[in-house]
């Protein structure tokens, strides 16, 4: 899920350890098998692959279960289903533009549960183009604090690597750059011994819908229900959760 707040941010590490934990396990392994069949299997050549493989380890992710997608990824272990990306796009309560990234080997089961989602939880679904101008491709790369690594000295690291902005997301930082370069973004923090969570290309929102916390909690349900699907791998919104309302579903 990406939202593009704090709050958003701060909901979503908390999923990787609730009751999702193998759902996003087993989506984190798909993106590595198909990375490993598209680019190969060797990290070192295949950028997408270390990110994907990278993301896995720091969700904890078991090594063998990772092992094992790159195998059947490049065909030397069995089992590697035909996977297929497909962009569903569409309006959320509120206004709210939504981008589905799916990847899936039975594109009328992926459709199906995602009109089945969207129309339960006050969506609708929208024509090709008619949401997607609304986000550009980005790299998006999550930089955890820690000492000696404060705003000024990510920025500084990262700004002659191509990096557009640093966003303080309160437990992290939230480094943008074109996706073209986030690897050399990447490198560049890994090169300076700056740690980092996950690096990803994502769909971010060049326009904002404010949410109330009534807003906030049907955009939720939306996101969950759509999350909930195999084949959805990300949900993109262009939500932004004030930081009191944030405060305020945090403590309910």
């Amino acid at each position: 899920m990406s939202g593009h707040s704090k709050w958003a941010t701060t909901k979503h590490k908390k999923a990787v350890i609730d009751a999702k934990r193998g759902k996003l396990f087993a989506k984190m392994i798909k993106n590595i098998e198909v990375a490993a069949r598209t680019g190969g299997s060797d990290p070192a050549g295949n950028p997408t692959l270390y990110d994907a493989i990278q993301k896995a380890k720091k969700s904890s992710v078991p090594i063998d279960n990772i092992n094992r997608a790159v195998k059947r990824g490049d065909g030397a272990e069995a089992g590697g289903a035909d996977y297929s990306t497909i962009m569903y796009e569409g309006y959320g309560p509120n206004g709210v533009a939504v981008l589905i990234e799916c990847l899936t080997d039975n594109r009328n089961r992926a459709a199906s549960d995602v009109r089945v989602a969207m129309t339960r939880n006050g969506g609708n679904m929208a024509d090709p183009g008619s949401v997607s101008y609304m986000f550009t491709r980005k790299g998006v790369i999550i930089v955890p604090k820690a000492d000696g690594v404060d705003e000024d000295k990510v920025f500084e690291v990262v700004l002659e690597a191509g990096a557009e902005e640093v966003n303080d997301l309160g437990d992290t930082y939230e480094v943008i750059s074109a996706a073209t370069d986030m690897v050399a973004v990447r490198t560049a923090l890994v090169d300076a011994g700056i740690d980092y969570d996950s690096a990803d290309a994502n769909f971010v929102p060049s326009v904002q819908v404010e949410l109330d916390a009534d807003g906030a909690r049907k955009i939720f349900k939306l996101i969950d229900a759509l999350e909930d699907s195999d084949d959805v791998q990300n949900v993109f919104a262009n939500f932004d959760i004030p930081d009191a309302v944030g405060a305020e579903l945090d403590a309910e």
